[in-house]
């Protein structure tokens, strides 16, 4: 759908549609007996100009990484550790995208929805949108009731420069970057996602198959005495937060395959589809993967990518 009001039309007569953005964080199982409609919604402007804080309104059709590049050619910040993310505006406060240090809410600010049944408009602030890690109130009660057709976010001229993350402080020291802009931090984050990650049109994946896990600091410590090398990030409620990729690494499913689907060689947090493989083995495999962490490590993974059944 390219129109707001041909969209506020069809969802009052299309019964429990499927929302499609992108396409890149879903894994269908089986056949889908379902409409499915695809967002298609376009336009970036800035809608506010405030300062050094300008509010930017885009359509939820819009390409992430090309919305990051818009901004980056304009100056603006607050994006660009989110440099490469695939996936559409739309989509984004969805998952409450985030990495290297940065999530979506910290520039977020509101986003407009049409309401499946009613084609009512509704506007959600950021604090309606009860966001969590890759998380928010559309993962949960309002799953399935919204289109939301555009996103405002609020970027910065002053820009704050965050290279907390390791991977990004440690290239940029490789490279002789001091003072580092946010073209370089993007630059980086773009070379380090193409390092680990699998391009998409190449080798078929989601991206980050799992969500990190967060577990309690009682449970860090406990880990820790048989895996002294197990990292952990703290988290908010005394909790850590300990990267799903090296568990799944540490129990030896990196490289690993079952028939045409496998831990990524390179990553083992993304599983990939080397050709052939269904639905159904992709989520085979996801099962005995969390299976076997939860068996080494007492630790339950959560699925990242949506299942469509």
């Amino acid at each position: 759908m390219e129109d707001v009001e041909e969209l506020k039309l069809a969802v009052q007569y299309l019964e429990n549609p499927l929302v499609l953005g992108g396409g890149s964080n879903i894994l269908p199982i089986g056949n889908i007996h379902r409409n499915v409609l695809k967002v298609e919604l376009k336009g970036i402007e800035i809608e506010e100009e405030n300062g050094n804080d300008p509010l930017v309104h885009i359509g939820a059709g819009e390409n992430w990484h090309q919305f990051v590049l818009w901004a980056l050619e304009r100056n603006l910040g607050g994006v660009e550790n989110l440099s490469l993310i695939p996936g559409t505006l739309g989509a984004a406060p969805i998952q409450n995208i985030g990495a290297y240090g940065v999530e979506l809410e910290s520039v977020f600010h509101s986003l407009e929805a049409v309401r499946i049944g009613s084609g009512e408009m509704i506007r959600f602030k950021k604090d309606a949108c009860k966001f969590g890690y890759r998380d928010s109130i559309f993962k949960k009660e309002a799953k399935e009731k919204y289109v939301i057709t555009s996103v405002s976010l609020r970027l910065n001229r002053e820009h704050k420069i965050n290279t907390s993350y390791g991977a990004i402080h440690d290239t940029l020291i490789k490279n002789r970057i001091t003072n580092p802009t946010i073209r370089d931090v993007s630059n980086t984050v773009i070379s380090i996602r193409q390092s680990k990650l699998p391009d998409p049109a190449v080798v078929g994946n989601a991206g980050s198959f799992f969500k990190n896990a967060i577990i309690p600091l009682s449970q860090y410590e406990d880990l820790k005495l048989n895996y002294p090398d197990i990292p952990g990030y703290p988290f908010e409620d005394h909790s850590i937060k300990v990267p799903a990729g090296w568990l799944i690494e540490k129990a030896g499913w990196k490289g690993q395959h079952r028939g045409n689907a496998g831990c990524y060689e390179k990553q083992a947090l993304v599983i990939v589809n080397l050709g052939g493989a269904t639905g159904e083995d992709i989520w085979s495999l996801a099962g005995e993967v969390m299976e076997s962490v939860q068996k080494q490590f007492g630790v339950a993974l959560s699925p990242e990518v949506n299942v469509w059944r």
